[in-house]
C-alpha cells in the first residue's frame, strides 16, 4: 500500500492493466510494452500513488522460500517429485511452500495469488492449465517460473517434462508380441499437456505395430483413480471387449484394476494392465503391474535447479527425460487374438 492509502491495485484498475504489469512497471522491470508504461505512470499520477519505501524495501529483498504446487499430494507420483523439489531446495538452502492444486483449475489460482503475496523467490508448478488469469499475472510479475511434468501452451517458461513416446511404444511392442489386437487405452484430460501427449503417442505407435487404435477403445479419464474406474467398465462393456488396457497414469491404472477384478477378470490370463507412472508397490501386485516408467524425483530436482537459475537471472534450456517400458510379465506367451 502506498503511504497515501492508494494501492497498486487501484493504479491496475484505472490504467486498465494486470496486477502483475502495474507492478512491473511500478517497479521498473524492463519487460513491459511503452503504452502499459504510460498508462500505469499516468494513473499513479492521477491517484497520488507513492510507493511505501519500507515495502519496496521487502519485495527487492530475497526470502529463499519458493513455492512448489503440484497437480494431486495423494498421487505417489506427484508426492516423489516433491519431495525430491523439496530436498532439492534445502540443499540449496531454501524452504518449500508446498500447494496443492487437486486437479483443479481454481485451486491453483489460490495457491499462486497466495505465493505471489507471500512474496516466494520462485515457483515449481505442474500446471492444470492456464486457469483464470492467476499464471499470467504472476508471469506478468516477474516471478521466476518451471513448470514440472506439465506444459501451458504459448507459455514461453522453462520446463521439466517427459517424452512418452519411447516407453509407450515399447508397451505397444510388448503386448503385440503377446497377440494382443484389442488394445484398449484411457486418456487424460487433453486440456492437460501430458493428457495429450500420452493420447498422441498411443495414437502413433498403434499403426506403427500394425495395430488398429479403434475409436471405441479409447476413453478419457481426469488423472484419478475413480475416472479409471469408470472409463474401464465403459471399455469392457464393449461386444468385442479389449484383451489389454493402457492408463495414462497409476491411479487411473489402479481404478481399471478395481473394474478388472470387479468383472471376475486375471490379469496376465484374461486381460493385460499397463500403466504410465511406476509406484514403489506395483511390484508387489499379484501379478506385478508392468509400467510405463520415467523418473519424479529427476523432475522434482531438475526443476529446482532450473528454478535457481532463473532466480539468478539466467534464461536455462528446457529439459526433457526419457520414459521406459519396464516389463513384469511373469508368465509369457499367452496368445490374445
Amino acid at each position: 500500500m502506498a503511504s497515501n492509502g492508494v494501492t497498486i491495485r487501484d493504479v491496475a484498475a484505472r490504467a486498465g492493466v494486470s496486477l502483475g504489469t502495474a507492478s512491473r512497471v511500478l517497479s521498473g522491470h524492463p519487460a513491459t510494452s511503452p503504452g502499459a508504461r504510460s498508462r500505469v505512470t499516468e494513473a499513479a499520477a492521477a491517484l497520488g500513488y507513492r510507493p511505501n519505501a519500507q515495502a519496496r524495501s521487502l519485495r527487492s529483498t530475497r526470502t529463499h522460500t519458493i513455492g512448489l504446487l503440484v497437480s494431486d499430494v495423494r498421487n505417489p507420483f506427484f508426492a516423489d517429485v516433491a519431495h525430491a523439489a523439496e530436498q532439492a531446495a534445502l540443499d540449496a538452502d531454501y524452504v518449500t511452500l508446498l500447494g496443492n492444486a487437486n486437479e483443479d483449475v481454481d485451486q491453483q489460482d489460490r495457491y499462486l495469488e497466495t505465493f505471489l503475496t507471500q512474496r516466494v523467490d520462485g515457483v515449481v508448478i505442474t500446471p492444470q492449465g492456464r486457469g483464470s488469469g492467476s499464471l499470467d499475472t504472476l508471469i506478468d510479475s516477474g516471478m521466476p517460473i518451471v513448470f514440472a511434468d506439465r506444459t501451458v501452451e504459448g507459455l514461453d517458461v522453462p520446463s521439466v517434462t517427459t517424452d512418452s513416446r519411447p516407453g509407450l511404444d515399447e508397451a505397444i511392442a510388448h503386448l503385440a508380441a503377446r497377440g494382443h489386437t484389442r488394445i484398449a487405452f484411457i486418456g487424460g484430460p487433453q486440456s492437460i499437456s501430458t493428457g495429450r501427449d500420452r493420447h498422441d503417442a498411443f495414437l502413433e505407435a498403434m499403426p506403427a505395430h500394425g495395430l488398429e487404435a479403434a475409436g471405441e477403445l479409447i476413453a478419457f479419464g481426469d488423472f484419478r483413480e475413480a475416472s479409471g474406474t469408470e472409463a474401464a467398465e465403459r471399455l469392457l462393456a464393449v461386444p468385442d471387449r479389449p484383451t489389454a488396457l493402457l492408463a495414462a497414469d497409476n491411479l487411473m491404472a489402479v481404478g481399471a484394476l478395481a473394474a478388472v477384478r470387479s468383472h471376475g477378470l486375471t490379469i496376465g490370463a484374461d486381460i493385460d494392465l499397463i500403466a504410465f507412472d511406476d509406484t514403489e508397490w506395483f511390484p508387489f501386485l499379484d501379478p506385478p503391474m508392468s509400467v510405463i516408467a520415467h523418473d519424479p524425483g529427476a523432475i522434482g530436482r531438475h526443476a529446482v535447479t532450473l528454478l535457481l537459475r532463473v532466480i539468478g537471472g539466467d534464461t536455462p534450456e528446457s529439459v526433457v527425460l526419457p520414459t521406459k517400458f519396464v516389463d513384469r510379465t511373469r508368465a509369457a506367451g499367452s496368445s490374445h487374438g
